[in-house]
């Protein structure tokens, strides 16, 4: 029965006392985005106005902010750093209409709004941003419990479930009384919040739902289908339990919650391998290379262990994913960001340049490739040693390919300029790392599939190129797509022109 209401959209919680409370203000706060509306219903007495003052605080981020309950005001609006909050007690009125004269459902969806005694204001709340909190006495604990039932809109299905299950999952882990604050994300729908705990003691809950379906563009699948990017957290799973094995300094799991998409993870830092300036320290970087090195030595099961009944598959970085990227260049940047349609012969043309290459990587043989080795996720770890020195994040979406592709994700770092001076050593540090294990290994073969890689990773990345920056980001990496081939160069900068 718990079960069929979780996938109604309700969920119940026990407040046990004030204290869980006032971690559910937070955990509602956390989420809240302008435009919804918060409805809190219960009797007289039931803690209404307890929760909404406790919402108020944590958006204010003033702990001591004075939110007297607005029953004679029927308003009280509030400027906090998340932008307007509005809280309204309904109580004394008597109509729908009466709304009107208050300004209650004036500029609604740009605000934030508590509602106390929702009943009130009849339809006039936007359904699809209403999250409904039903608050009642615990019979069990009169005196201080309290019975929360939460539902919430369309809007609200996804966030309500996440939270809740923070929730749980933080409380069952024994970090619920730990302060959440958020991280910067990454390009995906992951979010991370740094957990401190009273004790001054860090963790990482990172939150990862299942990634739903695009539209499907080719062969009836998604692009990330195509492109092989993890569909959900298991990925995370599997290739963490993996890398560790290696002796590599992927986080610890404390604890998961693998349906929901959530896990807590141990926090590596915040040192990475930058400097203030956002010029690349030497030493982090080829300290980077000589570990893909030993990386690429090793071979990891296909098929890695997640959970009980559970699996990971690592796909094959194959012809399929490698095309779709490069494609973005021709099927999202040309026509949406240069402004241009290219004639069906130059995109044949393209298409038949990168298949020839595209021959070439996958004759050779493949090794683990961690797809986004590059700086925003490497964290420096300077206590631990060897290759443990450096935290790796951000791996799920691993696939077996040609090594030289975490190299030059490195060595052509998309957000950082390399010197190309740094760029050679960091190719003859891997290739001296190499050959100290196999010294057969042919670096020259090797340069040329890390220019290949260096210039597909390239071309895909035109995609995340947005205007007014366009222009100014544009020549690094047609520079470094150069180095694959001249005729994709020509192909690019044939586009670029257009756009001028």
């Amino acid at each position: 029965m718990i079960e069929e209401a979780r996938k109604a959209g309700l969920h119940r919680l026990l407040l046990a006392d004030e204290a869980a409370t006032l971690r559910l203000a937070a955990d509602i706060a956390a989420i809240l985005k302008p435009g919804d509306v918060v409805a809190l219903s219960g009797h007289l007495g039931s803690g209404k106005s307890l929760l909404a003052r406790a919402i108020l605080r944590e958006l204010a981020g003033d702990p001591a902010l004075e939110a007297p309950s607005p029953t004679f005001t029927l308003v009280q609006s509030y400027d906090t750093p998340r932008g307007l909050v509005l809280h309204a007690d309904l109580y004394r009125v008597r109509t729908p209409d009466e709304l009107d004269d208050i300004g209650l459902v004036e500029d609604i969806e740009r605000l934030i709004t508590l509602v106390e005694w929702p009943d009130r204001a009849g339809t006039r709340l936007p359904a699809g941003r209403r999250l409904d909190i039903v608050l009642d006495i615990d019979p069990d604990s009169p005196e201080t419990g309290r019975i929360a039932d939460l539902s919430g809109g369309v809007l609200w299905k996804q966030r309500l479930a996440i939270a809740v299950a923070s929730r749980r999952l933080l409380d069952a882990a024994g970090w619920g009384d730990a302060r959440r604050d958020f991280m910067l994300g990454d390009a995906s729908t992951r979010a991370y919040e740094r957990l401190t705990r009273p004790s001054g003691e860090t963790a990482v809950l990172m939150i990862s739902p299942p990634r739903p379906d695009g539209p499907p563009i080719r062969l009836g699948k998604p692009y990330s289908a195509l492109a092989h990017l993890a569909e959900n957290v298991e990925a995370f799973v599997g290739m963490d339990r993996g890398l560790r094995s290696l002796g590599f300094s992927a986080p610890e799991i404390h604890a998961e919650d693998l349906t929901t998409g959530l896990l807590v993870i141990e926090d590596l830092g915040d040192e990475g391998v930058i400097d203030a300036e956002r010029q690349p320290i030497a030493e982090r970087y080829e300290a980077g290379a000589r570990l893909l090195a030993d990386l690429h030595r090793h071979t990891l099961p296909a098929i890695l262990p997640v959970a009980e009944g559970r699996d990971h598959v690592i796909p094959e970085y194959d012809r399929q994913a490698l095309a779709i990227e490069t494609e973005l260049i021709l099927e999202w940047y040309a026509p949406h960001i240069a402004g241009v349609t290219l004639p069906a012969v130059t995109q044949a043309e393209f298409a038949r340049i990168w298949g020839k290459l595209f021959e070439e990587i996958l004759a050779q043989p493949a090794t683990l490739t961690l797809r986004d080795f590059h700086s925003p996720n490497l964290i420096w770890l300077e206590k631990r040693e060897g290759h443990a020195r450096l935290g790796l994040i951000d791996f799920q979406d691993a696939v077996l390919g040609h090594p030289a592709y975490d190299l030059a994700s490195l060595g052509q770092d998309a957000r950082i300029d390399v010197p190309a001076s740094l760029e050679l050593r960091l190719l003859a540090a891997y290739g001296a790392a190499r050959r100290s294990d196999a010294p057969d290994f042919d670096l020259a073969d090797f340069a040329r599939a890390y220019a290949i890689l260096g210039a597909q990773r390239s071309t895909k990345i035109r995609r995340h190129l947005r205007p007014p920056r366009q222009a100014r980001t544009a020549s690094p990496a047609i520079s470094s797509t150069c180095r694959g081939s001249r005729a994709i160069c020509a192909a690019i900068s044939n586009i670029r022109r257009s756009r001028s």
